[in-house]
């Protein structure tokens, strides 16, 4: 005999829906089944989740303005130039500048073996990169790799005329 895949369950919310269970491994519907028990119907708990979105926006927006603050103040406290784009461009690129930034001295100087002297180059490598897009574009990078990315974009800066920067 082969161990079911279709299960009724009586949801949280007092639903009853009938799962199919066959995509999990026989010995463990039942204990998922038992699971699902415990938690609302996926229609109650979207509308849970879809009924507190004024709140979620404000929280959105105070944090997104709270994280511009703070970003605002690192880039006067350092020095750095504002950046080119459009104005959410330019919001965006300087929280990845930002985080870039404080990434790569994290690793660098707290962590490793640099020194003020080293970072202060580094800097000094950063602050003519006033393209948004470029710090957005590497919002995924690792920090130990920036000394290597304001390298390659000293570089292509150097040569012809480049409509990246």
């Amino acid at each position: 005999m082969t161990v079911r895949t279709k299960w009724t369950v009586e949801h949280e919310c007092g639903h009853s829906l009938i799962h199919d269970l066959s995509d999990r491994p026989a010995d463990r519907r039942s204990g998922f089944a038992r699971w699902l028990a415990g938690r609302n119907c996926t229609d109650c708990w979207k509308e849970a989740r879809d009924a507190d979105t004024d709140s979620k926006e404000q929280w959105l927006t105070a944090k997104r303005a709270e994280e511009q603050q703070a970003v605002s103040e690192w880039a006067e406290n350092f020095e750095m130039p504002g950046l080119e784009g459009s104005e959410r461009a330019m919001e965006w690129g300087e929280r990845c500048r930002h985080q870039l930034m404080t990434a790569a001295h994290a690793v660098l100087v707290v962590e490793g073996s640099w020194d003020e002297a080293d970072w202060a180059e580094l800097e000094e490598k950063a602050r003519p990169i006033t393209r948004a897009g470029w710090w957005i574009d590497q919002r995924d990078a690792d920090g130990a790799d920036l000394h290597e990315l304001l390298e390659a974009a000293g570089e292509a800066d150097r040569g012809t005329e480049n409509p990246f920067l």
